[in-house]
């Protein structure tokens, strides 16, 4: 299932987010990458401020931090961490949500990603 908004460009072409909807993970983070026109930035930011206040509603929803590249580059990067992908399958699909995407500025391309964490020894855990 697409979402309506204006682009969506997979991070992995290989796997899009559709696919990685289909695994169940505990927890999972959403990385997304926003491209947009300079012009754009007042009018994504409202929009995504909307969208993270539905998220933020939803069962399984832990925290989201949303980060703008430095300089002159109109490029964000979002994480939203969630109990599951099962949690983030239902809010992501849910209608209300997909209605809403379809308000992005027309410039902006997203390219949405589910990761899980990973044991390094020594530097980190799972």
């Amino acid at each position: 299932m697409e979402p309506a908004m204006a682009h969506l460009r997979p991070l992995d072409p290989n796997f899009p987010i559709e696919r990685q909807l289909g695994i169940d993970t505990s927890p999972a983070v959403l990385v997304n990458v926003f491209m947009l026109d300079k012009t754009d930035e007042q009018s994504f930011l409202q929009v995504w401020q909307d969208d993270a206040a539905f998220m933020k509603r939803q069962p399984g929803f832990i925290a989201t931090q949303l980060h703008r590249a430095i300089g002159d580059s109109p490029t964000y990067l979002n994480y939203a961490v969630w109990e599951s992908t099962a949690h983030f399958r239902a809010a992501f699909t849910h209608p209300e949500f997909r209605s809403k995407i379809a308000a992005y500025p027309s410039s902006a391309v997203a390219s949405p990603h589910l990761f899980e964490k990973v044991a390094v020894p020594g530097i980190c855990v799972a």
